[in-house]
Protein backbone atom coordinates (compact mmCIF):
# COMPACT_ATOMS: atom_id res chain seq x y z
CA UNK A 1 0.00 0.00 0.00
CA UNK A 2 1.28 3.39 -1.18
CA UNK A 3 0.90 6.13 1.77
CA UNK A 4 2.10 9.76 1.35
CA UNK A 5 5.65 10.51 1.42
CA UNK A 6 6.33 6.88 -0.25
CA UNK A 7 8.24 6.82 -3.67
CA UNK A 8 5.65 5.55 -6.54
CA UNK A 9 6.92 2.07 -8.26
CA UNK A 10 9.63 2.14 -11.06
CA UNK A 11 7.17 0.89 -13.96
CA UNK A 12 3.42 2.15 -14.61
CA UNK A 13 2.63 0.18 -17.27
CA UNK A 14 1.13 0.59 -20.42
CA UNK A 15 -1.23 3.07 -21.77
CA UNK A 16 -3.94 2.91 -24.37
CA UNK A 17 -1.35 3.19 -27.25
CA UNK A 18 1.21 0.36 -26.10
CA UNK A 19 3.88 3.94 -24.45
CA UNK A 20 5.53 2.39 -21.47
CA UNK A 21 4.81 4.69 -18.28
CA UNK A 22 8.14 5.08 -15.76
CA UNK A 23 9.06 6.93 -12.70
CA UNK A 24 11.65 7.93 -14.80
CA UNK A 25 10.00 9.01 -17.87
CA UNK A 26 7.70 11.30 -15.35
CA UNK A 27 10.13 12.47 -13.13
CA UNK A 28 10.48 16.43 -13.26
CA UNK A 29 6.42 16.35 -14.04
CA UNK A 30 3.80 16.73 -10.93
CA UNK A 31 1.29 13.80 -11.73
CA UNK A 32 -2.33 13.30 -11.13
CA UNK A 33 -2.67 9.42 -10.92
CA UNK A 34 -5.98 8.05 -10.75
CA UNK A 35 -7.65 4.50 -10.37
CA UNK A 36 -10.57 4.28 -11.29
CA UNK A 37 -12.83 0.50 -11.43
CA UNK A 38 -14.04 0.66 -14.92
CA UNK A 39 -14.30 2.65 -18.25
CA UNK A 40 -17.68 3.95 -19.20
CA UNK A 41 -19.37 3.61 -16.26
CA UNK A 42 -21.49 6.80 -15.26
CA UNK A 43 -19.01 7.51 -12.01
CA UNK A 44 -15.92 6.82 -13.84
CA UNK A 45 -16.99 8.64 -16.96
CA UNK A 46 -17.99 11.37 -15.02
CA UNK A 47 -14.97 11.48 -13.15
CA UNK A 48 -12.93 11.45 -16.34
CA UNK A 49 -15.16 14.18 -18.12
CA UNK A 50 -14.63 16.39 -15.00
CA UNK A 51 -10.55 15.89 -15.43
CA UNK A 52 -11.32 16.57 -18.99
CA UNK A 53 -13.09 19.57 -18.01
CA UNK A 54 -10.66 20.90 -15.58
CA UNK A 55 -6.86 19.77 -17.45
CA UNK A 56 -6.11 23.75 -18.56
CA UNK A 57 -6.60 24.32 -15.11
CA UNK A 58 -4.66 20.93 -14.27
CA UNK A 59 -1.36 22.15 -16.36
CA UNK A 60 -1.44 25.37 -15.27
CA UNK A 61 -0.69 24.38 -11.84
CA UNK A 62 2.18 22.18 -13.60
CA UNK A 63 0.14 18.89 -13.03
CA UNK A 64 -0.31 15.95 -16.14
CA UNK A 65 -3.25 13.36 -15.80
CA UNK A 66 -2.93 9.50 -15.78
CA UNK A 67 -5.77 7.09 -15.61
CA UNK A 68 -5.24 3.54 -14.57
CA UNK A 69 -8.12 0.62 -14.70
CA UNK A 70 -7.68 -3.06 -15.08
CA UNK A 71 -9.64 -2.49 -18.37
CA UNK A 72 -7.88 -3.41 -21.92
CA UNK A 73 -5.70 -0.90 -24.48
CA UNK A 74 -9.15 -1.62 -26.73
CA UNK A 75 -11.19 -0.54 -24.11
CA UNK A 76 -9.25 2.48 -22.97
CA UNK A 77 -8.69 3.82 -26.71
CA UNK A 78 -13.06 3.71 -27.30
CA UNK A 79 -13.12 5.47 -23.44
CA UNK A 80 -10.86 7.81 -24.43
CA UNK A 81 -11.94 8.97 -27.78
CA UNK A 82 -15.41 8.28 -26.82
CA UNK A 83 -15.35 11.05 -24.23
CA UNK A 84 -12.08 13.15 -25.90
CA UNK A 85 -9.79 12.57 -22.90
CA UNK A 86 -6.94 14.62 -23.22
CA UNK A 87 -4.51 12.00 -20.91
CA UNK A 88 -3.19 8.82 -20.77
CA UNK A 89 -5.05 5.98 -19.85
CA UNK A 90 -3.07 2.67 -18.26
CA UNK A 91 -4.24 -0.68 -19.17
CA UNK A 92 -3.37 -2.54 -15.58
CA UNK A 93 -5.02 -5.81 -16.94
CA UNK A 94 -3.28 -7.70 -14.45
CA UNK A 95 -3.99 -5.46 -11.87
CA UNK A 96 -0.11 -5.38 -10.79
CA UNK A 97 -0.12 -1.69 -9.98
CA UNK A 98 -3.30 -2.12 -8.47
CA UNK A 99 -2.13 -3.92 -5.82
CA UNK A 100 1.26 -2.40 -5.70
CA UNK A 101 -1.04 1.14 -5.21
CA UNK A 102 -3.26 -0.82 -2.73
CA UNK A 103 -6.32 -0.22 -4.32
CA UNK A 104 -7.53 -3.41 -5.36
CA UNK A 105 -9.43 -4.29 -2.46
CA UNK A 106 -12.60 -6.76 -1.47
CA UNK A 107 -15.72 -4.77 -2.68
CA UNK A 108 -19.34 -6.45 -1.59
CA UNK A 109 -22.51 -5.38 -3.81
CA UNK A 110 -25.87 -7.04 -3.11
CA UNK A 111 -23.98 -9.19 -0.38
CA UNK A 112 -21.82 -10.60 -3.21
CA UNK A 113 -18.08 -10.23 -2.39
CA UNK A 114 -15.59 -9.79 -5.08
CA UNK A 115 -12.22 -8.13 -5.81
CA UNK A 116 -12.10 -4.01 -7.27
CA UNK A 117 -10.65 -1.00 -7.70
CA UNK A 118 -11.16 1.59 -5.15
CA UNK A 119 -11.57 4.74 -6.75
CA UNK A 120 -8.26 6.58 -5.18
CA UNK A 121 -6.13 9.33 -6.53
CA UNK A 122 -2.66 10.14 -5.64
CA UNK A 123 -1.07 13.36 -6.11
CA UNK A 124 2.45 12.94 -6.90
CA UNK A 125 5.19 15.36 -6.79
CA UNK A 126 7.75 16.01 -9.37
CA UNK A 127 10.68 13.73 -7.32
CA UNK A 128 7.96 10.72 -7.62
CA UNK A 129 7.10 11.16 -4.25
CA UNK A 130 3.36 11.25 -3.38
CA UNK A 131 2.19 13.95 -1.68
CA UNK A 132 -1.74 13.71 -0.90
CA UNK A 133 -4.47 10.62 -1.38
CA UNK A 134 -8.22 11.33 -2.29
CA UNK A 135 -9.68 7.36 -2.31
CA UNK A 136 -13.05 5.99 -1.79
CA UNK A 137 -16.14 8.03 -1.08
CA UNK A 138 -13.99 11.37 -0.80
CA UNK A 139 -13.42 11.09 -4.22
CA UNK A 140 -16.13 13.48 -5.94
CA UNK A 141 -16.28 12.40 -9.48
CA UNK A 142 -18.47 15.28 -11.02
CA UNK A 143 -16.35 17.73 -9.31
CA UNK A 144 -13.01 15.56 -9.42
CA UNK A 145 -10.89 18.35 -11.15
CA UNK A 146 -12.57 21.42 -8.91
CA UNK A 147 -11.22 19.26 -5.84
CA UNK A 148 -7.73 18.23 -6.61
CA UNK A 149 -7.01 22.18 -7.46
CA UNK A 150 -8.58 23.07 -3.96
CA UNK A 151 -6.57 20.19 -2.67
CA UNK A 152 -3.21 20.93 -4.77
CA UNK A 153 -3.54 24.86 -3.74
CA UNK A 154 -2.99 23.78 -0.31
CA UNK A 155 -0.24 22.05 -1.43
CA UNK A 156 1.50 24.18 -2.48
CA UNK A 157 1.38 27.11 0.63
Amino acid sequence: MIKIGDKIPAILGKDQDGNEITAEGLKGKKVILYFYPKDNTSGCTAQACSLRDGIADLKAAGYIVIGVSKDSAKSHIKFRDQHSLPFALIADTDTELNQAFGVWVEKSMYGRKYMGTERTTFVIDEEGIVRAIVSGKEVDTKEHARQLLEMISKLDK
